[in-house]
């Protein structure tokens, strides 16, 4: 069974999703026969990479409310992601476009390391605060997962993988997908966002004829 998650690195629902499809492979009888390939999806294409703007104030800023309630949004995630072991520090987020990150992340596939290298990315955007924009840092990155770095800063920049990411983001549009994350189960079944463990452990089910 091939299952394609559309994300975004910077979409801590997506984080979220991660772990709780995480969660129901480690119950599910058939995971040996389980391939993941992860979509990418751009939330905001445009946004530009500034590490003086905090989260809370891009978000006041493109969502038309007070920076107080942005706080108090990314405090409600805080806390559903450290039910089920995430530990998000939205205050050290540094504002990032994802495209790079998207990039890598295509390359990391073609490697065989694409579900590794999305979970330390995550990690690296929302846990440690780090810039997902900076070549260096996502080469570094890359090399703790255990891809083959040589000339990995000149296929990010020279977007060597661009052709694979707009093809994603045309299927997303074919398949109607607005929001991430978002999954597809053999192209016959589709849930949308982080649903708990059990929803994607029955959806897999179903998907393989184990009901």
């Amino acid at each position: 069974m091939k299952i394609e998650i559309w994300s975004d690195i910077a979409c801590p629902f997506c984080y979220m999703g991660k772990r709780k499809i995480d969660m129901a492979l480690a119950q599910f009888e058939g995971k040996a026969d389980v391939e993941i390939e992860w979509k990418s999806f751009l939330l905001n294409p445009e946004v530009k990479t500034d590490p003086s703007v905090s989260i809370f104030q891009y978000l006041a800023d493109i969502k038309g409310f007070p920076e107080e309630q942005a706080r108090q949004m990314m405090s409600q995630i805080t806390a559903s992601g450290s039910a089920i072991g995430l530990d998000y520090h939205f205050d050290q987020v540094v504002l990032a476009n994802t495209m790079k990150a998207h990039q890598l992340l295509h390359e990391a596939r073609i490697q065989g390391f694409q579900h590794e290298m999305e979970e330390r990315l995550f990690e690296a955007h929302f846990v440690e605060g780090k810039n997902i924009d900076d070549v260096n840092i996502l080469v570094d990155l890359a090399s703790e997962v255990g891809l083959n770095t040589t000339a990995l800063d000149v296929k990010i920049l020279s977007g060597q993988h661009t052709k694979e990411l707009e093809a994603d983001i045309d299927l997303a549009q074919q398949f109607g997908i607005r929001g991430v994350p978002f999954f597809v189960f053999d192209r016959k079944y589709a849930v949308s966002g982080a649903q708990e463990p059990e929803t994607f452990l029955k959806t897999m089910q179903t998907a393989m004829g184990m009901e």
